[in-house]
C-alpha cells in the first residue's frame, strides 16, 4: 500500500505519525483503546483500504527431504517435552540440592567414591550427589511423614561422578519415583500399591519419544533395589539407566512406609529422536498364530521375542506377549509364555503352508536356543 495512502488512512483515524529510520512512530488517539500493538495498526490500514483491494498471492514454501534415515542435524527432544509428558502422567517436578547426606548416599551406593565438601553448609549437605535418588527419597520421606499416600515425583538435574586425577564427570539425569497407592481413594477402584510395572510403563512412554525400538530391560542386581525386581535399561546394547523397587532393608533403614519404585535415565541418550521411515500400508491380509511354550523361569520374554524376530527377519512381523502362567501342569522352575505372531507380506497373501513353515522354524529355533517345548 502506498506510503502516502497509509499516512492519510491513519491520520483520518486520529493518529499522529512521525518518521524515523525504520518506519513510522504512531501515537493512537485516546478513544481507540483497541489499538495497542503494531498488528492492530496493520489491521486498521487493511480494513480501511479494503480487503478486496489487496492482491492475493500464493505462499511459496520450500521443503528439503533428506534421503538418509538420520538427518545431519536432528532436532533434540527438549527437556520441557519430557517434563510435560511426566506431568501429564501424574508426576510433580521437584528440585533438590546437589549436596546430599553422605550417610544416605552410602546406603544407596555402597563402596562408591564420593566427593566431599571442605566447608559444607551442614553435615547433611556435605557430599556431591552420585545420583538424584538421595534427594528424591528425602522428598518422599518428608511427604510421607505428612500423611501423603500417593506420591509421584521426578527431577532433571546433574549427578557428579569422581574420576581419576581429581577430575569430575557431570551427567544430566532424569529420575523419578512412585510410592504408595496407585490411585487416590475412589469408590469404584480397589486400593493397591504401585508396583514395578506401573513405573516401567511410564518409563516406556518416555522412551517412546525417541521413536526407537532398540530399547530393552534386562534383570540385573543393584544394592539399593529389590533382588528380582530391578533392571538395567539398554538402548542399542548400551546401558542408559536403571529401574527397580527399593530394597525392603533400605526401606526400614530410611523409614520409608510404602513400596517405592524408582528409575534413572541418562538425558543425553533419550533426547536424540530416531527419524521415522515411511512405508506403504500393505493391502494384503495378515495371518495370526498364537504360540504357548514352556521355558525355564530365568528366560525372559524379551529373549524369546528377539529370537523369533531373528528367525523371521525376512517377513513383516508383530509379536505380542499376552499370557504368563505358573502353576498346575507346569513343572517347578518353569513357566508358560503365550504370545501372538502376526505375519504379513507387502506384495502378496501368504499361503497356509508358508505360515505353518515359518512358525515351525520359529519353534525349532526356540527349542535349540532355550530348550523350549510347546505347551500341550
Amino acid at each position: 500500500i502506498n506510503d502516502n495512502e497509509v499516512v492519510d488512512l491513519l491520520s483520518r483515524l486520529g493518529c499522529l505519525l512521525t518518521d524515523n529510520e525504520s518506519g513510522w512512530n504512531v501515537k493512537t488517539p485516546s478513544w481507540r483503546f483497541d489499538l495497542r500493538i503494531e498488528e492492530d495498526i496493520v489491521e486498521e490500514i487493511a480494513r480501511l483500504y479494503g480487503y478486496n483491494n489487496i492482491p492475493s498471492k500464493s505462499l511459496k514454501t520450500h521443503f528439503i527431504f533428506n534421503s538418509n534415515r538420520s538427518p545431519p542435524h536432528p532436532h533434540k527432544i527438549s527437556l520441557n517435552r519430557i517434563s510435560t509428558l511426566l506431568v501429564d502422567r501424574g508426576y510433580q517436578e521437584v528440585i533438590t540440592y546437589s549436596f546430599v547426606n553422605p550417610k544416605i548416599q552410602s546406603l544407596l551406593h555402597p563402596g562408591r567414591r564420593v566427593l566431599k565438601l571442605l566447608n559444607p553448609i551442614s553435615s547433611e549437605m556435605s557430599a556431591l550427589r552420585l545420583s538424584l535418588w538421595s534427594g528424591l527419597l528425602s522428598v518422599l520421606i518428608y511427604n510421607q511423614n505428612r500423611q501423603q499416600k500417593c506420591i509421584r515425583i521426578f527431577e532433571i538435574g546433574n549427578r557428579f561422578i569422581p574420576q581419576k586425577a581429581n577430575l569430575l564427570k557431570e551427567d544430566l539425569m532424569i529420575t523419578g519415583l512412585l510410592s504408595g497407592n496407585k490411585y487416590e481413594e475412589h469408590w469404584d477402584m480397589p486400593l493397591r500399591l504401585v508396583d514395578f510395572y506401573d513405573l516401567k510403563g511410564d518409563v516406556e512412554a518416555l522412551l517412546d519419544l525417541t521413536g526407537t525400538t532398540e530399547i530393552y530391560f534386562k534383570s540385573e542386581l543393584h544394592p539399593a533395589l529389590h533382588p528380582g525386581q530391578s533392571a538395567t535399561i539398554y538402548l542399542q546394547h548400551k546401558p542408559i539407566g536403571i529401574i527397580g523397587v527399593i530394597n525392603p532393608l533400605l526401606e526400614q533403614k530410611l523409614g520409608i512406609k510404602n513400596r517405592t519404585v524408582i528409575f534413572e535415565l541418562l538425558c543425553k541418550r533419550v533426547t536424540d529422536p530416531n527419524c521415522p521411515s515411511i512405508q506403504e500400508i500393505s493391502k494384503f491380509p495378515s495371518n495370526r498364530r498364537d504360540i504357548a511354550i514352556v521355558v525355564s523361569e530365568h528366560i525372559t520374554a524379551f529373549e524369546i521375542i528377539k529370537e523369533c524376530k531373528k528367525v523371521l527377519s525376512n517377513k513383516s512381523i508383530t509379536l505380542n506377549l499376552f499370557d504368563v502362567y505358573r502353576g498346575f501342569g507346569i513343572p517347578k522352575g518353569y513357566k508358560s509364555i503365550a504370545f501372538s505372531v502376526i505375519l504379513h507380506d507387502q506384495h502378496r497373501t501368504l499361503k497356509e503352508d508358508e505360515v505353518s513353515a515359518l512358525i515351525s522354524r520359529c519353534l525349532e529355533a526356540l527349542k535349540m536356543r532355550f530348550q523350549a517345548t510347546l505347551r500341550s
